[in-house]
């Protein structure tokens, strides 16, 4: 059965300019651009400064509606470099190599769907960020990445309580445990017990 209230499920606040920051480096993903301006906003209120040291790479998403307004905002927002990208891997290539080049003072800002957040937060750990540099805000689906601890193999997009593994084809249940290093939530095989007699599947993660 699906098991709730695990602690290790992450928790997002609304995202928060953090004024000791000398750079922002802000990650959206579809209507994760509106926390994104909110954030621009209330810097330029009082911070106006920080808009220069400030960098947004965000993935537009065509069915979310006011996303490419965002798109433009962000163009006129006053913000040191806008970039636009078609995908999530080149999203991620190069926050990765920005990561690379950062230096002491530069804090994270991430929105989007839980998906999206985790894949970032895994970049951030590899290079040592600690929580009082990372803000993260959820919004939008709230389908999961799945990891099979059967065949190591990662289902994407996942809104079914019960998902056929994209490598092993077994079927999977989809618990509450988080992993930070995977940027996934933990499948584990539904009818190990009695092969062929699953749970009903529900759409549950939307």
């Amino acid at each position: 059965m699906l098991v709730t209230g695990i602690k290790s499920k992450p928790v997002y606040a609304p995202l928060q300019v953090d004024t000791r920051g000398r750079y922002h480096l802000m990650l959206g993903m579809g209507v994760g651009g509106a926390p994104l301006l909110r954030v621009i906003t209330d810097m330029r209120a009082i911070a106006a400064q920080s808009l220069l040291s400030t960098r947004v790479l965000f993935l537009p998403d065509s069915a979310a509606t006011g996303v490419a307004a965002h798109a433009v905002q962000f163009e006129t927002a006053g913000v040191a470099d806008v970039q636009a990208f078609s995908g999530t891997p080149q999203l991620l290539d190069r926050f990765r190599t920005l990561l690379s080049q950062s230096l002491m003072g530069t804090r994270l800002y991430v929105a989007g769907p839980e998906s999206f957040i985790g894949l970032a937060m895994k970049i951030a750990l590899e290079f040592n960020l600690n929580k009082d540099e990372i803000r993260a805000e959820e919004c939008g689906t709230l389908a999961r990445r799945v990891y099979c601890i059967h065949c190591r193999a990662t289902t994407e997009n996942v809104r079914t309580n019960i998902v056929r593994c994209v490598g092993c084809d077994r079927w999977l249940l989809v618990r509450d445990h988080y992993s930070r290093r995977l940027a996934a939530y933990m499948g584990v095989m539904a009818d190990a017990e009695a092969p062929g007699e699953l749970p009903p599947i529900k759409e549950v993660f939307l």
